[in-house]
């Protein structure tokens, strides 16, 4: 990804420089420059705007400070008050949480449904406002039909909007299939490197694009200069990246086929969305999990001791993550919405980094000879 080298205008720097000053001169009182406060706007800020637009083949990106500010961005500025939205039952425990909190607090109301029972999906579409696809899913990676759930969510007057941070856009292209937004937590593979947290909406048409950043500006969620500088920086890598991710995790797979109670990857020919996953997909990502048999004891010996992963949440950098969903990136659902998730004590969900393969296969064979598998 090269958007931005070779741009700057003053020493000609093939990185362009950082922007980090709060505000501009204006060069008189009706003369005002491009940018005037850098909550409104900042230079390097639109260079991953611009950049993360033309990955994702949108009308334009709107960078915020958080991927759950991308979604409070677009709840305060699409659903409108006493409005209804319809998301995944399987989707992020932190998707999961914002939505229930702001319907707990009269904003609007909010029905998780499995977006795989047609009927359940299609009697929920009724008076929606904003459906919200995650695909795959977090953390049993489900498969939405993107194009389907879009069209029927248009066809019932709502907006789609499908958080692509799974895949990132070298993978997945949601609004070449008919999604009006597309979110990422750009903490995840678009930074890659862990030492950023941010969020970006991305929208297929100006006006929702327009709207969106009126929106991030009277709110306050924009990202700040440093962060999008590092963001940009980590961009520019993304395609050997995800590369050497897929590999691993290919060889992974390989590992863990038939030795745990259930395996949960879309490029299993056995996995329920293989199919749709292979149509509307370009690769198959790093992000994996599965069930021990044993539950949470077989999962504490499986941990006890494992070398190279680090047990921590997030996903998409360059190091290998391992964490155990139910304590911990979904530990603010309620136990009844786990369980309707299928998300149980037995899980652990894996990023897999860009360390050698064979260091990774082999801590993870020792480590289900621990578990007992």
């Amino acid at each position: 990804m090269r958007s931005g080298l070779g741009t700057d205008p003053t020493y000609s720097a093939v990185v362009p420089p950082l922007y980090l000053s709060t505000n501009y001169a204006f060069h008189g009182l009706d003369d005002s420059p491009e940018y005037d406060y850098s909550r409104s706007g900042n230079p390097t800020r639109d260079l991953l705007n611009d950049a993360i637009a033309t990955l994702e083949g949108g009308a334009g990106a709107t960078s915020v400070a958080t991927g759950l500010a991308a979604i409070t961005l677009i709840a305060e500025a699409f659903v409108p008050a006493g409005g209804r939205v319809v998301c995944q039952h399987d989707a992020y425990g932190g998707t999961w949480r914002l939505f229930t909190f702001l319907a707990q607090q009269g904003r609007f109301t909010i029905d998780f449904v499995d977006f795989n029972d047609g009927a359940a999906f299609s009697n929920a579409l009724d008076g929606a406002d904003l459906v919200w696809i995650e695909t795959p899913s977090n953390p049993l990676l489900r498969i939405t039909d993107i194009k389907a759930a879009a069209d029927a969510a248009h066809a019932a007057g709502a907006l789609a909007v499908v958080d692509n941070t799974f895949l990132s856009p070298l993978l997945q292209q949601p609004l070449a299939l008919g999604a009006d937004i597309v979110v990422h937590s750009t903490t995840k593979f678009l930074n890659g490197h862990s030492d950023v947290v941010g969020g970006v909406a991305v929208a297929a048409e100006d006006n929702v694009h327009q709207k969106l950043r009126q929106w991030a500006n009277a709110l306050g969620l924009t990202g700040s200069p440093f962060d999008a500088y590092l963001t940009l920086r980590g961009l520019r890598t993304l395609d050997a990246r995800m590369r050497v991710h897929q590999d691993n995790t290919a060889a992974l797979i390989q590992a863990l086929d038939g030795r745990v109670k259930a395996l949960h990857y879309p490029g299993l020919p056995a996995h329920p969305g293989h199919d749709v996953a292979a149509r509307q997909q370009s690769g198959f990502g790093s992000l994996l999990s599965f069930e021990l048999e044993g539950g949470r004891p077989a999962v504490d010996r499986f941990l006890d001791g494992l070398e190279v992963f680090h047990l921590a949440e997030s996903l998409g950098g360059v190091e290998s993550l391992i964490c155990h969903p139910e304590t911990m990136t979904h530990a603010g659902m309620t136990p009844d919405a786990r369980a309707t998730a299928g998300i149980g004590s037995g899980l652990l969900r894996i990023s897999v980094g860009i360390e050698s393969a064979a260091d990774l296969v082999a801590v993870v064979d020792e480590a289900l000879t621990r578990a007992g598998s």
